[in-house]
């Protein structure tokens, strides 16, 4: 199994320095990704951007945008992005794309927050056609730029429950999940599912599988850090579903991490992504110790 790390933009702290000094550190440790989320009305910077740096600083550990929230955006526009970011990462881009939780984040950016699902579909349909090359319209030149994989890098689909996965299986190449508690039950659950509904869509390939936890490492009270972080994080949640989640992450010491890590392994898990809840760069020494011993 692949372990990545995610920039902490979401944590306190994050400043000027930290996107290079986090994608270098990344690029350069034992680790099989770097990446980036999305969210607007929270104190992280912008995603697209953010990933062009990690793309340009970084040689060899994929570059993953996990994910574009589509229903938010105008294809074209995301089709351009993913096209510049893939000729910045030089092929080693991955997206993941799914509809998000926050109607704030839709209301912020004037999108429709109804339908989210049949927009997904239809976005990615269109999606798809314009890193292929289609225009997006009659007498309209192709969307450029044109990305180093040919058709576009693998979409993979932020799904959950079945509803969402048996949709995702008719387009996706595999599934982005998450569990905040890192529950090997939970993982292979998604995975399961995630099999079940490509073979149910007559797929010819096994579904690539992504999942992740919130994880803090390398600082003073670790288990407060991560337990702070979290319900900050999931403050849309509203303030007691937050608390209460909270409680559950517990990747907050190398040994529950590498116990997290073997769990997910077992679960079926092809990549697994570490969302650090702290900047500080000791997380990525401790992390690696942790992932060097696996080896």
């Amino acid at each position: 199994m692949k372990i990545g790390v995610a920039l902490p933009q979401m944590a306190p702290g994050y400043g000027p320095g930290t996107t290079l000094d986090w994608a270098r550190r990344i690029d350069a440790g034992p680790f099989s990704s770097v990446s980036v989320g999305e969210r607007v009305t929270f104190s992280n910077p912008e995603m697209v951007a953010t990933l062009g740096a990690c793309a340009a600083v970084t040689e060899r550990v994929q570059v993953l945008a996990n994910l574009f929230v589509l229903p938010q955006h105008p294809v074209a526009m995301v089709a351009q992005q993913i096209g510049t970011l893939d000729q910045l990462a030089n092929g080693r881009l991955e997206v993941a794309v799914g509809v998000g939780g926050r109607e704030h984040d839709y209301r912020a950016l004037g999108a429709d927050f109804t339908r989210r699902h049949q927009q997904l579909d239809d976005k990615v349909d269109e999606l798809k056609a314009l890193l292929d090359g289609k225009p997006p319209f009659d007498g309209a030149d192709p969307v450029g730029p044109a990305c180093v994989q040919p058709g576009g890098p693998i979409i993979l689909a932020g799904a959950m429950g079945p509803k969402a996965m048996r949709r995702a299986a008719r387009w996706a190449d595999g599934i982005s999940g998450f569990s905040v508690a890192g529950n090997a039950d939970e993982i292979a659950k998604a995975s399961e599912l995630a099999d079940r509904c490509w073979a149910e869509a007559g797929r010819a390939t096994t579904p690539r599988k992504v999942s992740g936890c919130f994880t803090a490492l390398g600082v003073t009270d670790a288990s407060e850090a991560l337990r702070s972080f979290t319900a900050h994080y999931l403050g849309f949640l509203g303030p007691k579903p937050a608390e209460m989640v909270a409680t559950s992450a517990r990747a907050s010491s190398p040994e529950v991490l590498a116990d997290i890590l073997d769990g997910a392994e077992q679960a079926g898990c092809d990549e697994f992504i570490l969302v650090p809840a702290v900047t500080d760069l000791n997380f990525l020494e401790v992390a690696t110790e942790v992932v060097a011993a696996r080896s």
